[in-house]
C-alpha cells in the first residue's frame, strides 16, 4: 500500500468521497453532517491523502488546520472492498505523523455516536484519541462524538 498526497483530480477519489458524503447524510441528521465536500477538501489549510494498491483506491483521509499548532482529522474513508485490511489504521498513522511534522500540539476529530460509527470510534481509541466536549465551531449534538 502506498499513501500519497492527493490533488483530488481523479474520478475514483471523487466517487469514494461521494459515497462517504452519502453515508454521512444517510446516518446522521442534516445539522450533524460535518463531512467536507470537494470544495471543503480543496480549501486552504486542508490536505488530503489517498491510499492505493497499484491503481486501486483503498481509502482517503485529510487534515484541516485549525490553528498554527492544532488540526482536525477529516474525511476518513476506506473503500468497501478494502475494509478490515488496515487501511484506516495506516491512514490515521500517516495523519498523526504529518501533524507531528507540522508541529501541531493537538489533533482533533469529530465522528458520529450512532452504531454505524462504532468501528471508527474503536480505531480512534486504539490510536490514543479520547472523548472530549465539542471543539472549534462544533456545538453539543447527541449524534456526534468528539
Amino acid at each position: 500500500m502506498r499513501i500519497e498526497r492527493d490533488d483530488l483530480s481523479r474520478a475514483a477519489v471523487h466517487a469514494l468521497l461521494e459515497e462517504h458524503l452519502a453515508d454521512m447524510h444517510a446516518t446522521s441528521p442534516p445539522e450533524s453532517v460535518h463531512a467536507l465536500d470537494l470544495s471543503g477538501l480543496t480549501s486552504p489549510g486542508t490536505t488530503v491523502w489517498t491510499a492505493w494498491e497499484d491503481d486501486v483506491l483503498l481509502g482517503c483521509a485529510a487534515l484541516k488546520e485549525l490553528s498554527p499548532d492544532s488540526g482536525e482529522v477529516k474525511s476518513m474513508r476506506t473503500s468497501a472492498a478494502a475494509r478490515r485490511r488496515g487501511v484506516a489504521a495506516a491512514l490515521l498513522t500517516h495523519l498523526v505523523d504529518r501533524a507531528r511534522e507540522r508541529g501541531w500540539r493537538s489533533l482533533w476529530l469529530e465522528t458520529g455516536s450512532q452504531d454505524f460509527f462504532a468501528p471508527a470510534r474503536a480505531l480512534y481509541a486504539r490510536h490514543g484519541f479520547v472523548g472530549c466536549p465539542p471543539f472549534g465551531d462544533y456545538r453539543p449534538d447527541p449524534t456526534a462524538s468528539s
